[in-house]
């Protein structure tokens, strides 16, 4: 084989990688909410360790905080199976590995871009995320950010969130994540108290085997492996509200708690065509290595005999696949029906990929507003001159009231 040949192989190879990352399932860690502050350090990596939260991210002369940018680097697409947790500089730099080698794509909100849902202007629209996860938060959310993060899941995103325990600010700002996420649960407009859970006031530590039985489960089952037990370095505890949400599910307690609605170390929920999973502490996260001028821990593998490792990634399957709760078989929307073209002009075209039965079918907006309806069968043509340039969800709906979803753009 010449050389020649060789170098179009391997450049082949490389593109085919890059393709698969940026076609795949897009996870996006946050880093607005100076998730980087005081001995904290909850991102995927960061080459620039120039922020100074105070509380507000600020480029100063004293600041030494991690200053993570979109893209990690070295590139993920270079990454395999036998790629060292160095790679990356980050305490949460495993955890964005382990979704690296999972074929996920990763990448860091950064302070200085924008949180919105539905804005085709902002490259890191939610919209184009399957998985958002904010790691212990220390600046509230605004109402529009709220606002954006409840369409996401209402729309099928899937949102992590990860607490501290009480009196955890590490900003100076008077506000700590247990206060900030009650805050967006109870007081985001779209859907006040209606992930079926809180964050409660405590600050706790303590190893935990207090794991429910439920082999189904594919948080504490799923491919990542068997989870049997955790480990709170300081964190929090959850109580959970079925009334307001009948799908919120505890599947990790306190020692000695009988598995209810109190005490819960990590729960789950579906929120509309989307899903919520929420823990009550940050070490199980960090890996021991990031930021030079923190002190910080290996929870990810050593605490808890290397559970943390895979509850997370169970967790983060979980939120990156279809189905509506951790038990439910996956949602085939590939393989019910294609929409094209996406992006689409004036028309968009249905293919029911040979499927005989006739649909019902809804536009909305990211809004959740309904726009079009009709039925249809086979293939069908649909006219979109009546609706503006932006994103959009088209759900088809069988005789048994199943729905499928796809999302697609319209821009002339």
């Amino acid at each position: 084989m010449t050389k020649i040949k060789i170098v179009i192989i391997i450049l082949a190879f490389n593109v085919s990688k890059m393709l698969i990352a940026q076609t795949g399932v897009k996870i996006l860690f946050d880093c607005r909410k100076a998730e980087s502050a005081g001995n904290a350090d909850w991102v995927i990596d960061a080459d620039q360790w120039n922020l100074l939260w105070n509380p507000n991210a600020t480029l100063a002369s004293s600041g030494n905080e991690a200053n993570p940018q979109r893209l990690p680097t070295p590139s993920q697409t270079l990454v395999t199976s036998s790629t060292p947790e160095t790679y990356w500089t980050g305490s949460l730099s495993y955890w964005g590995l382990d979704c690296v080698k999972k074929g996920y794509q990763v990448e860091t909100l950064p302070y200085n871009v924008s949180l919105t849902y539905g804005n085709t202007l902002n490259p890191q629209d939610l919209s184009n995320y399957k998985v958002f996860i904010v790691d212990e938060p220390n600046i509230l959310f605004t109402t529009a950010e709220k606002t954006a993060m409840m369409h996401f899941v209402q729309n099928g995103g899937g949102l992590f969130l990860i607490s501290d325990h009480t009196i955890s600010d590490r900003n100076g700002d008077g506000q700590d994540s247990p206060v900030i996420w009650n805050d967006f649960i109870s007081n985001n407009g779209v859907l006040n108290n209606g992930l079926g859970f809180k964050f409660d006031l405590v600050n706790i530590s303590q190893t935990s085997n207090n794991v429910i039985s439920s082999p189904t489960d594919t948080i504490l089952h799923g491919t990542a492996g068997n989870v049997t037990q955790v480990q709170w370095s300081n964190g929090t505890t959850m109580s959970l509200t079925p009334s307001q949400n009948p799908s919120v599910k505890g599947v990790i307690y306190t020692t000695g708690t009988t598995p209810g609605d109190a005490n819960v170390l990590c729960a789950y929920a579906r929120v509309g065509n989307g899903k919520v999973a929420a823990i009550g502490d940050s070490s199980p996260p960090d890996d021991g290595t990031g930021d030079p001028n923190d002190v910080l821990y290996n929870g990810y593998i050593v605490d808890a005999g290397g559970n943390h490792q895979k509850l997370l990634m169970n967790i983060t399957i979980w939120l990156a696949s279809g189905g509506s709760i951790a038990t439910d078989v996956k949602e085939n929307n590939e393989a019910l029906f294609n929409i094209y073209p996406n992006p689409a002009t004036n028309n968009l075209s249905i293919d029911l990929n040979s499927h005989e039965e006739s649909y019902n079918f809804q536009i909305s907006d990211v809004l959740g507003t309904i726009l079009i309806t009709d039925k249809m069968t086979s293939t069908s043509t649909i006219d979109l001159s009546s609706i503006s340039n932006g994103i959009y969800f088209i759900k088809l709906i069988d005789k048994e009231n199943k729905t499928f979803i796809k999302k697609f753009l319209k821009a002339n």
